[in-house]
């Protein structure tokens, strides 16, 4: 059976209102929780981007069954992969086990903010695999020193360490990226619902895995109000992943994103007050083979109807899918 998470949206909602989002996601029925990892707003509309570790320990304490996920965290740039290690690590203790490592490899929005540039794609998931291989090594509990072509570790043990570690997932997007990470984690993150990223990495991780897909609505008792919305916030997500790794400032994604309409927004994200038209709206990550999908609301005006009076319903209508 397929599970069905709810998106904690940084960029969207302060701190505090994720928290409260995300203990009224977990009474309405969500299976799990993702958070974004932004240092930066896609665009200025959305108007936030707290810390999301601190919301996350906040989450861990408030909530009590409901799994939990970074959705996705770059481990290379703004952060060594010895700190995300270690507060991974930190993660699975304070939530009992409840919590996933996403990964991926990164976007030119959060990660130039340190001064260190914006690799190639390719010195990207470079960098990616050392990260893992250094999270892995440390979240076994031992003393570790290593020593990559982009990343050293000196002499570092994490002294808080779930037994077994932490479960991974990482973000891939084709063939190449999936020949390089199917061995490397345990889940597959992907934004696109197509079936040949399922069939591939099923191919190269034999082992059983969860398939973690996202997909954006905008609920609202008025059609044209949640089109607006959508508009306003998420037309970013018209860009493709090619066009969103690489732009560096909400700024860049405002004038990228400029010339895209209101009815272009409306043909890619569900919007308005149609639960059989939102639900319907996941079918493809389904027919994929995706074995989680997680859901969000887009902006932060309708977020606490949306979990308190629309989740209960809507989650009904996905389960019969």
């Amino acid at each position: 059976m397929v599970r069905f998470g709810y998106t904690l949206m940084t960029e969207q909602s302060g701190p505090r209102q994720l928290v409260d989002y995300a203990v009224k996601a977990e009474a309405a029925g969500f299976d799990f929780l993702v958070s974004s990892d932004h240092y930066s707003p896609w665009l200025t509309t959305q108007g936030h981007s707290s810390y999301a570790w601190s919301m996350l320990g906040a989450v861990a304490y408030a909530t009590h069954d409901v799994e939990m996920m970074t959705y996705v965290t770059c481990p290379t740039m703004r952060y060594h992969p010895a700190v995300v290690a270690q507060k991974a690590a930190t993660m699975q203790l304070l939530s009992e086990g409840r919590f996933t490592l996403g990964l991926g490899s990164g976007e030119n929005l959060n990660e130039h903010v340190v001064g260190e540039g914006w690799p190639a794609v390719q010195m990207r998931q470079d960098m990616l695999v050392e990260a893992i291989e250094i999270i892995r090594a440390l979240h076994t509990g031992e003393l570790v020193t290593y020593d990559g072509q982009y990343f050293r570790v000196d002499s570092a043990r994490i002294w808080d360490c779930p037994e077994g570690g932490v479960p991974l997932g990482v973000a891939v997007s084709g063939e190449s990226s999936i020949g390089r990470f199917a061995g490397l984690a345990d889940h597959l993150i992907a934004v696109d619902p197509l079936a040949e990223l399922i069939e591939g990495w099923d191919a190269a991780h034999p082992a059983p895995s969860r398939k973690i897909g996202q997909i954006p609505i905008s609920w609202d008792p008025d059609r044209e109000a949640g089109v607006a919305r959508a508009h306003e916030q998420f037309r970013w997500f018209a860009g493709g992943w090619s066009v969103n790794a690489d732009l560096p400032t909400p700024a860049g994604f405002a004038a990228a994103s400029q010339f895209v309409r209101p009815e272009d927004v409306a043909e890619s994200i569900a919007s308005g007050p149609d639960l059989d038209e939102l639900a319907e709206s996941v079918q493809p990550f389904l027919d994929a083979g995706f074995t989680d999908v997680a859901i969000v609301q887009v902006g932060d005006e309708q977020q606490d109807r949306f979990v308190t009076e629309v989740a209960r319903p809507l989650l009904q209508k996905l389960r019969t899918l």
